[in-house]
């Protein structure tokens, strides 16, 4: 690899490996020395060059595969570029031994926030469990991240005896390394699967949060007709457009969507593909999806006719896919139209579609926070400013979209405050 590197005569791959093994040299000479505090310098000096050594040898790495698929089959699409990026064995996004949540990693997410983010949840589910008869419960979540939201929604529910008797908390996590971080926080209650399919009797809810963002999606733009964006390299990533397929242009049809020229997008298929395996595999009960994102009137705005591509790398956010491969997020927001709509085609009823903000309120979160400012006790303050970004912050930019099946039709408290159908 060291010579594939120097063959390539890039100054700046080379500098990357003359300082990763200088710093690899003075731990070794001050080991046993007195300077206790160069031989510390070096040690941080070292396991940073290392972290920076390794992603820089991913993203090259990941690159050539992409570079070298399309030398080989011609230009990709722009779904396929990202699905790499993403997901690749062993070297994509979400499939690197790393964990990307919280301080150190890429971005956060309401759970990591907030304990009582969790909380919240646990109590709209609690009122789901009432509805379906108090009979045993069964939770699905898609992709757990850390577990940090399974953990503090079966605190709160351990306050239940008897739902918690009967409950079984089933996470689907395809990433070997997300599976042995969620392991490690959580130790009750909990089996882990690769597909809702092996889970059978599905009576209870069907969970996800910030999952269907990070799905691979279709890039178009509006010209005389739909094209779609394939990706190419000459010397660099290219971009380049064909005339996009019947399916691409059928899904803005059946939602009446009308693109004006030049208008730049993108589509999520997979999310299609996902509700229906979701209502194919539910018996009874409801399906809570968080995500950032829109329904299709205010997604398709002309406001946002340069798409809604956004790309996470250490807290600060760029509109580059073509860069920092396999070491940055790659997000699209969320079409909650299109899940309302396909689902309903799969048998999935309408229960409510609200902002984050009201969702947390309506379930009790801003009696929490008076509570606390009534209270000025100092280790409070860290707790306001957590739940002021639940509602204030996160709590716009996210939506909760409830669907249901076999259930008559309720009105969830957590849904008090639900704006017209998506």
């Amino acid at each position: 690899m060291y010579q594939k590197i120097l063959r390539a005569k890039n100054y700046s791959s080379i500098f990357v490996i003359v300082f990763f093994c200088i710093a690899k040299i003075p731990p070794l000479i001050f080991y046993r020395g007195s300077t206790s505090l160069l031989y510390l310098f070096f040690q941080i000096t070292f396991r940073w060059s290392n972290r920076f050594f390794m992603r820089y040898l991913r993203t090259m790495s990941l690159s050539k595969i992409i570079i070298d698929k399309i030398k080989k089959e011609g230009p990709i699409s722009f779904h396929d570029f990202m699905e790499i990026a993403l997901y690749y064995p062993s070297l994509g996004y979400y499939d690197a031994a790393q964990n990307r949540i919280g301080t150190r990693g890429d971005y956060y997410t309401s759970p990591v926030l907030s304990s009582l983010f969790g909380h919240m949840i646990g109590r709209q589910l609690e009122e789901m469990w009432d509805i379906l008869g108090k009979k045993p419960f069964t939770i699905v979540e898609f992709g757990a991240g850390t577990g940090a939201l399974c953990h503090d929604i079966l605190n709160y529910l351990k306050n239940n005896e008897s739902l918690y008797t009967d409950l079984r908390y089933c996470i689907i996590e395809k990433s070997a390394t997300m599976r042995k971080i969620e392991r490690s926080n959580l130790t009750e209650k909990v089996s882990w699967h690769s597909s809702i399919n092996e889970i059978s009797e599905i009576n209870g809810c069907i969970l996800s949060n910030e999952l269907l963002d990070n799905f691979p999606v279709h890039k178009v733009i509006m010209r005389d007709e739909l094209k779609e964006v394939f990706v190419d390299y000459q010397n660099g990533f290219i971009e380049a457009l064909r005339p996009a397929n019947e399916e691409l242009s059928n899904y803005l049809k059946a939602q009446s969507i009308v693109l004006s020229k030049d208008y730049t997008t993108e589509i999520n298929l997979q999310a299609i593909d996902w509700i229906k395996e979701i209502a194919d595999n539910l018996k009874s009960g409801f399906v809570m999806t968080i995500d950032y994102g829109f329904s299709a009137s205010e997604l398709y705005n002309e406001k946002r006719k340069t798409g809604t591509l956004t790309c996470y790398k250490s807290h600060e956010t760029n509109d580059n896919p073509y860069s920092n491969i396999g070491s940055q997020d790659i997000t699209a927001h969320v079409n909650f139209t299109a899940l309302n709509y396909w689902g309903k085609s799969y048998g999935l009823g309408y229960t409510g579609f609200t902002t984050q903000d009201y969702f947390l309120r309506s379930l009790g979160l801003i009696n929490y926070l008076r509570q606390l400012e009534m209270d000025h006790t100092a280790g409070n303050r860290n707790l306001i400013i957590q739940i002021q970004k639940l509602l204030m912050d996160m709590g716009n930019k996210f939506k909760v979209l409830i669907q249901q099946k076999g259930v008559k039709n309720n009105v969830l408290t957590g849904m008090q405050f639900s704006f017209q159908e998506p």
